[in-house]
Order: C-alpha cells, then sequence, then structure tokens
C-alpha cells in the first residue's frame, strides 16, 4: 500500500497544485474587487459560477482524455497518445464556438431571473467579457489532459502558476486603472481572467511542442479531424460532462437563490463557496491523479493493480479532507475576513463554513471515487448519483428550507450539505463493487 501512496502523491502533488492555483485566479478575483461593496462580490462571484455551469459541459467531455490517453500510454501506444490529443483539440474547437453561443443567448435572460438590480447591472457585461476566455480555457483542458495522463505533472502546475502573476497584475491594472488602463470595475476583473487563460494554454502548447522537438510521433500523424475519435470522446465524455455539470450547477443555482434574498445573503454564498472550492481542489485533484493511475494500470492489465491504486487515492482524500474540515471550524473568522469586513456577511458565512466541515469527508470521496472509476471507462454512475443526489433530493430540500421555512442561504447550504453526504457514499460504495466486478470478472 506504502509504494502506491507515494506513487500517488507524486502525481498528484501538480496536479493538487495546479488545481488550486486554478481556484486562486477566482479568490483573487473576489478580494479586489471586494472594496467596491457587495454587489461587486456577488456580481463576479455569480458570473464567474454561472460561467463554469455553461464550460463544464464541454470541460467534462474532455476529461474522457484521461481514459483514452492513460490507458494507450499504459499499453506503450505512443502514437494513439499523440491521435487522441488531435481529437481533443479539435472537439475543443467546435465546443467553444456553441458554448460562447448559449452563454451569450443566456446573457439575454438575466434580467428574468429575478437578481438583485445592483448585482444584475454588474453582472451583464462581466459574463459577456468572461465568455470570450471559454476558446483558451478549452485549449488549455485538452493540452493538460494529454499532458498528465503521460505523467508529465510539473509543467501544469507551471502553467498555473504565471497565469496566476498575470491575473494578478491584471486585476491591479483593469479593475482600478493602474499601467495606463482604464479603471473598469468588475468587468476590469474578467479581462484579467482572459488573458490568464491565454497564458495557461499558450504554456502547455510551448512545453508540448519542444516535448516533441526532434521526436517521431506528434508531428507525424494526421492532423485532419478524427471523426470516430471525437465520437468516442463524445460517448465517454457526455456522462462525465453532465455529472459535472449536475455538480456545478446545482451550486451555481443555489447563488441564484441566494442572489433573490439580498446581497448580504449573496456576498456570503459566494465567499463561502470560493473557500470551499478552494479546499476541493485537493481531492479533486487527488480525482485526476486517481484516473491516470487507474487508467495506466487498465492498460497494462493489471486490474488489482488498479484497484489499490484507486484505494490509496481515496485514503489520502479522507485524511485531506479531515484535516480541512477542523481547519474551517477553528478559522472561520480569518478566513472570511480575507475577504471582507462587513460583520453581517462574515456572521452568515461563519454557519455556512460550519456546514462545509461536516461535509467535507463525504465530498472529498466522492470526487476520488469518481476519478477512480472514470480510469476504469465508467462515467454514468457518478452522472445518476449526482442527478438522484443533488436533484432529486438536496435542491428540493434547500429550496423548502429556504423559502418555506424561512432559513435563508444556510437553508440552501444544509440541503446541498445532505446531498453531498449522501453521493459520498454511494459512490465509495460503487468503487468498491467495479473494482472487484473487474478483478474477479478478468480472473
Amino acid at each position: 500500500m506504502l509504494p502506491n501512496v507515494r506513487a500517488t502523491l507524486t502525481l498528484a502533488w501538480p496536479v493538487v497544485l495546479a488545481e488550486l492555483g486554478w481556484v486562486l485566479m477566482g479568490i483573487v478575483d473576489t478580494i479586489v474587487v471586494g472594496p467596491l461593496g457587495p454587489a461587486a462580490i456577488g456580481a463576479v462571484g455569480t458570473g464567474s459560477s454561472m460561467f463554469v455551469a455553461v464550460m463544464v459541459l464541454g470541460i467534462g467531455t474532455l476529461f474522457a482524455l484521461d481514459t483514452f490517453v492513460s490507458q494507450a500510454f499504459g499499453a506503450g501506444q505512443i502514437d494513439d497518445c499523440h491521435r487522441w490529443l488531435i481529437a481533443g483539440m479539435w472537439l475543443a474547437a467546435l465546443m467553444s464556438v456553441v458554448l460562447v453561443g448559449v452563454g451569450l443567448g443566456a446573457i439575454v435572460f438575466l434580467p428574468r431571473a429575478g437578481i438583485h438590480p445592483d448585482v444584475l447591472r454588474l453582472l451583464q457585461p462581466y459574463l459577456r467579457t468572461l465568455l470570450w476566455s471559454a476558446p483558451p480555457l478549452l485549449g488549455y483542458t485538452v493540452l493538460r489532459r494529454y499532458l498528465q495522463a503521460m505523467d508529465a505533472v510539473r509543467p501544469i502546475a507551471l502553467a498555473v502558476v504565471l497565469a496566476n502573476i498575470v491575473n494578478v497584475i491584471g486585476n491591479w491594472a483593469f479593475v482600478y486603472g493602474h499601467l495606463g488602463a482604464p479603471a473598469l470595475g468588475p468587468v476590469g476583473s474578467a479581462y484579467a481572467t482572459l488573458l490568464a487563460r491565454v497564458c495557461l494554454m499558450a504554456t502547455l502548447a510551448i512545453v508540448i511542442v519542444r516535448r516533441e522537438h526532434g521526436r517521431r510521433g506528434l508531428f507525424d500523424v494526421p492532423w485532419a479531424p478524427d471523426l470516430r475519435r471525437m465520437w468516442r470522446l463524445i460517448r465517454l465524455g457526455a456522462p462525465a460532462a453532465v455529472q459535472i455539470t449536475l455538480e456545478v450547477g446545482v451550486f451555481a443555482t443555489a447563488a441564484a437563490l441566494a442572489a433573490r434574498i439580498s446581497p448580504v445573503a449573496l456576498a456570503a454564498n459566494q465567499i463561502v463557496l470560493g473557500i470551499a472550492s478552494f479546499m476541493f481542489m485537493v481531492p479533486y485533484g487527488l480525482s485526476s491523479a486517481a484516473a491516470i493511475r487507474v487508467g495506466q494500470a487498465v492498460g497494462r492489465g493489471d486490474l488489482p493493480g488498479a484497484r489499490l491504486a484507486g484505494w490509496s487515492a481515496i485514503g489520502l482524500a479522507l485524511a485531506a479532507a479531515l484535516t480541512m474540515s477542523c481547519l474551517l471550524v477553528v478559522a472561520r473568522e480569518p478566513l472570511l475576513r480575507i475577504f471582507t469586513q462587513d460583520g453581517s456577511v462574515v456572521t452568515v458565512g461563519g454557519t455556512l463554513l460550519l456546514l462545509c466541515a461536516a461535509f467535507q469527508p463525504f465530498d472529498g470521496c466522492q470526487a476520488v471515487a469518481t476519478g477512480a472509476l472514470r480510469g476504469m471507462g465508467d462515467t454514468r454512475t457518478p452522472m445518476l448519483c449526482n442527478l438522484a443526489g443533488h436533484w432529486f433530493i438536496g435542491l428540493p430540500v434547500a429550496y423548502a428550507l429556504c423559502f418555506g421555512r424561512d432559513w435563508g442561504v444556510i437553508g440552501l447550504w444544509t440541503g446541498l450539505s445532505l446531498s453531498l453526504i449522501m453521493i459520498g457514499v454511494a459512490l465509495v460504495l460503487a468503487w468498491h463493487w467495479r473494482a472487484g466486478r473487474a478483478i474477479h470478472t478478468q480472473g
């Protein structure tokens, strides 16, 4: 078991660092616009959540590269890895056009969503600008999945560090008008994010070109669209996309419902969601490592090794989640005061962080179990668990507690906490059954 834990940690730590850096960009956006008031915090947080709710359809579909590239790499079929990369880039280009169109269309209907007028006035231009970061984001997703499935994870962490630097400088320049730039307020934060995502894609593209320079492989396979491979990515990736959409969508829906309560409730919701998302990146990074190590073991035909890789990642996620739960309990107010000095927001946010502490272990385990199942090619089970848990149980309970019992935003998070606990238990049991069944079938 210890060699498996070490192997998982070696692969996971740069991926975890990259995921933390990814969320850090959103946290920086929230901190920078914080002095502009609760409406600005709500607009940036809600706009980011809505953007992600649209983009996960594309990002989740491209998660299928974890399975195909890692299994090909495990089997020693490097040419096949190259072909999957090219198919992924073509699919990303196609989905970029579709998703930007969907996002622009959705902006038209925002005034009908019941969002507080002060938030809506800032939200629409912010989201309209942010949508143009979709093509580089999807391109980065393909390049990243390709590299990490072949154990090249450190360049990903480097790319995220560089992008964070660009994002900080961009926010400072465009939000408040430094370095000769106009003071654009929340919209300036969207421009900074756009530049950061271009940096992400460009950095990884340069890394791949340098890795392949002088080698026979990537530049020798056909670069024309491979419709068969693109369709296989869609077939395996679509359930993963739906699963992530269901998970991210339920929190985006909660943000929209919080926007109907008050700017204070929305600000508390977005700040706590940012903190929880930052901490979730640890098990999320472990999830990617689990998908890769399980996929590579499957490619080698080592199903007992695949099972052990999955369980070692789940164990690491549980240990990390328990640590983060303790931190959320003992450091609630200091964490919240990083984002705001508004006493009302801190009071509500403190209660929400206690709820976060309760579901952390279950959320961490469900994330890694999802990755392990994806490594084996099972993306439907996590989709069905998220559909049932979040949308058939969690959200109805959240709505009833929020508006029926007048619990407000605390009611929203109580319902969502319940669904995360249920999903965590279900997916760990699903991994236990799936891994055991695979070994039994092989034997």
